[in-house]
């Protein structure tokens, strides 16, 4: 059974736990165009922005594909919620074989279950972690009110929130992303960390 795992933003860098369970290489901007934006606020990531599917406030941004080494969707699935702390009723999927589909969004399902096809692929699988910006910030999601929360983040919170942003696939290229590229402070932080984004 052949399994994609899609991704967007760190995974694609720090495969950490999933390490073991992919077969390399990447491949870069081969995955569907899917909604995504920064709209979403971590702990994992030390309440840091980071990507999510957010078709309210998403750009279709292209993702990446990579093999699974799993024979069984099942066990491609609880690799990756390990590797997200996430349970597995949060990892999005598709299986053509079986017609199955698990996501908080049918519309990228069909388009997921559409690239598949067209691949060859008999099923992919994805985060699908809700954006929680509003709940959490107690803000709408906007440039202003985004800004605002990464310049309230200090320390480490602070460094990671910039090295996720930064570090994030040059095709997620967000509406937020471009906005942060043009402001002083942010590209200050990118300089002191001494980063640069990927081509």
């Amino acid at each position: 059974m052949e399994i994609a795992i899609l991704a967007y933003g760190s995974l694609v860098w720090d495969p950490e736990r999933l390490a073991p369970h992919i077969r390399l290489p990447w491949a870069m901007g081969g995955g569907p165009a899917l909604p995504m934006e920064f709209s979403r606020i971590s702990p994992k990531r030390l309440m840091g922005l980071v990507l999510c599917l957010d078709p309210g406030q998403g750009a279709d941004c292209p993702t990446h594909a990579i093999a699974s080494r799993r024979a069984s969707l099942d066990a491609a699935i609880a690799d990756l919620a390990l590797r997200e702390r996430a349970p597995a009723e949060r990892i999005g999927h598709v299986c053509l074989r079986s017609g199955a589909r698990h996501t908080r969004l049918p519309e990228v399902a069909e388009r997921v279950a559409d690239w598949c096809a067209a691949t060859g692929r008999d099923a992919a699988i994805w985060t699908d972690l809700d954006p929680n910006f509003a709940a959490t910030a107690g803000a709408p999601f906007r440039h202003d009110t985004a800004e605002a929360w990464l310049r309230g983040l200090t320390g480490p919170s602070r460094d990671e929130a910039v090295r996720y942003i930064t570090l994030a696939p040059a095709a997620s290229d967000t509406a937020l992303r471009r906005h942060l590229r043009t402001r002083p402070w942010w590209q200050a932080e990118v300089a002191r960390l001494m980063l640069s984004e990927p081509v």
